[in-house]
C-alpha cells in the first residue's frame, strides 16, 4: 500500500542489509514500486539452522513498528522471545521435522507464523499468497485472524522430493494449507494431478500457473562461447533422488560406446553426490564425469554456454527452470515426460526418466546430427517468448481475483 513503510527497529541498519534496501528502493520503477518490506531481526530468519551453525545476535531490545498498531518489543538474544508476541491461532503442528530435515523445521514455521500474524494484522491487502508448506500454517493463521482469503501456491509436494517414503508431517501441513485455501495454484497439470490425487484437493478450486523465465537475461554475446573438443552434456541440479541423476549416469556409459569424445558435467551438489561419483568409478568411466559442485549466477550461465546438450532426467519434476535457461543459453535439451515443464515445451527431446536406452540414444542423435541440434536450438528459443513472468503473473492475478469473488469456498480444516 502506498505510504506504507519497511519495520523499523532501535538499532541502526547493518550497512550490508542498508545497501540493499537502497537498492530496492532504487530499482521501484523496477518492479518494487507497490512493495512493502517488513524487517525481522536477524536472529529470527534462520529457519534453516544446522546443529554445527549457532547465531548469537547482541542481546538487545529491539522494536517492530507496523503503521497504526502499538509497537511490538522484544530481545532478539532470547530464544524464547517470540512468546511475547500476541498469540496467534495455529495449526497443531508437531515439534519435529523428522528424518531428512535439518533442525526443527516445524517450530521454526510456527514462529514465523505468529511473527506474521503480529506483524500483518493491522495491514491492508486483499488476498494472503503463501508458498509451499513452510508458510502454510502461516497464512491459515494469518487468514483466520483478518478473515482475508487465502491462496497457496504449490511449487513442489512431499512425494516430488521423497517419492513414496514421504514424511507424514510434512504431508499433513501441505494437506492442510491446501484445504484451509480458497484457491490452490500449481505450478504444471502434474502437480494440479497430485494435489487433486494425494490430497484430495477439489479440482475446481485449483489453477494451473506456469513458471516463466527472463529470456533476455543472458544471452551469450558472439565469442563468450567455451571451445573444447570433447562434447559436452550437462546435467544441472540438486543431486538427488528426485532429479534422477542415476539414470544420467547410466545412460554417460552407454552414449561414451558411441561418442567416445564426450565428457558429462554434474553441475550441483545434494545427499546422492558421491553415490554418483563411486557409480561412475564403477562403471569405468570415472575421467569422462565431472563433478562441478554448486554453481550459482554468472557460472550457471557459463556452463550452459560450454554444453552442446543439456538432459533433465528428472523421476518428479514439478515445473523444471533449468531447461528453459538451457534453451536460453541455446542448448539443445532433453527433457523427462515426468515433469511440468514437457507440458509447455514443444522442441525438446522428451524421455521417461526409467529408459537409460532412449535417454542415450537422444543424446547421441543430438552429438552427432547437427541438423537436428540447430533445430533444437533455434526453435527454443521462439518458445520462450510465450513463457514470460508476465504472463505467470496475470494468471495470479486472475487468482486472486476468484479468490475475491469467493467463487469456492474452502472445504474446511484438516
Amino acid at each position: 500500500e502506498p505510504g506504507l513503510g519497511p519495520a523499523w527497529t532501535d538499532e541502526p541498519l547493518d550497512p550490508r542489509l542498508s545497501s540493499a534496501v537502497h537498492s530496492l528502493g532504487g530499482a521501484a520503477g523496477a518492479g518494487f514500486g507497490h512493495t512493502t518490506f517488513v524487517g525481522v531481526p536477524s536472529a529470527f530468519a534462520q529457519p534453516y539452522t544446522s546443529p554445527a551453525v549457532t547465531v548469537r545476535p547482541a542481546r538487545k531490545r529491539i522494536r517492530v513498528g507496523v503503521p497504526g498498531q502499538p509497537d511490538v518489543v522484544f530481545d532478539d538474544a532470547d530464544p524464547e522471545w517470540l512468546d511475547d508476541l500476541p498469540a496467534a491461532p495455529l495449526v497443531d503442528a508437531p515439534r519435529s521435522a523428522g528424518p531428512g530435515y535439518t533442525g526443527d523445521l516445524f517450530a521454526e514455521a510456527e514462529r514465523y507464523s505468529r511473527l506474521v500474524v503480529a506483524l500483518l494484522r493491522g495491514q491492508r491487502f486483499d488476498v494472503i499468497h503463501a508458498h509451499d508448506w513452510l508458510t502454510f500454517p502461516a497464512g491459515q493463521a494469518l487468514a483466520r485472524v483478518t478473515g482475508k482469503p487465502l491462496l497457496v501456491h504449490v511449487h513442489s509436494t512431499e512425494f516430488d522430493r521423497s517419492g513414496e517414503n514421504i514424511n507424514q508431517r510434512v504431508y499433513d501441513v501441505e494437506r492442510r494449507g491446501m484445504m484451509a485455501a480458497l484457491r490452490v495454484v500449481c505450478v504444471s497439470e502434474l502437480t494440479k494431478s497430485i494435489c487433486t490425487r494425494r490430497y484430495g484437493v477439489d479440482p475446481t478450486r485449483v489453477d494451473v500457473v506456469y513458471n516463466g523465465i527472463d529470456a533476455e537475461g543472458a544471452q551469450p554475446r558472439p565469442g563468450d562461447s567455451i571451445k573444447s573438443k570433447d562434447r559436452i552434456v550437462l546435467f544441472l541440479g540438486r543431486i538427488t533422488m528426485q532429479k534422477g541423476p542415476e539414470y544420467f549416469i547410466s545412460a554417460a556409459k552407454r552414449v561414451l560406446e558411441k561418442v567416445p569424445d564426450t565428457k558429462f558435467f554434474m553441475a550441483g551438489s545434494g545427499d546422492m553426490e558421491l553415490r554418483m561419483i563411486e557409480l561412475a568409478a564403477q562403471l569405468g568411466i570415472g575421467h569422462r564425469v565431472l563433478f562441478t559442485g554448486f554453481l550459482r549466477g554468472n557460472d550457471v550461465d557459463r556452463i550452459f554456454q560450454m554444453a552442446d546438450c543439456y538432459v533433465m532426467p528428472s523421476v518428479s519434476e514439478p515445473f523444471g527452470i533449468a531447461p528453459l535457461e538451457a534453451m536460453r543459453n541455446d542448448v539443445p535439451t532433453i527433457i523427462s515426460r515426468q515433469s511440468g515443464v514437457s507440458e509447455v515445451l514443444t522442441h525438446a527431446l522428451k524421455v521417461d526418466f526409467w529408459d537409460v536406452d532412449d535417454i542415450a540414444n537422444k543424446i547421441v542423435a543430438v552429438l552427432r546430427h547437427p541438423p537436428l541440434s540447430q533445430t533444437l536450438r533455434q526453435h527454443g528459443g521462439f518458445e520462450l517468448r510465450r513463457l514470460t513472468w508476465d504472463g505467470a503473473a496475470q494468471k495470479c492475478i486472475q487468482a486472486y481475483q476468484a479468490a475475491l469473488a469467493g467463487q469456492v469456498q474452502p472445504t474446511g480444516r484438516f
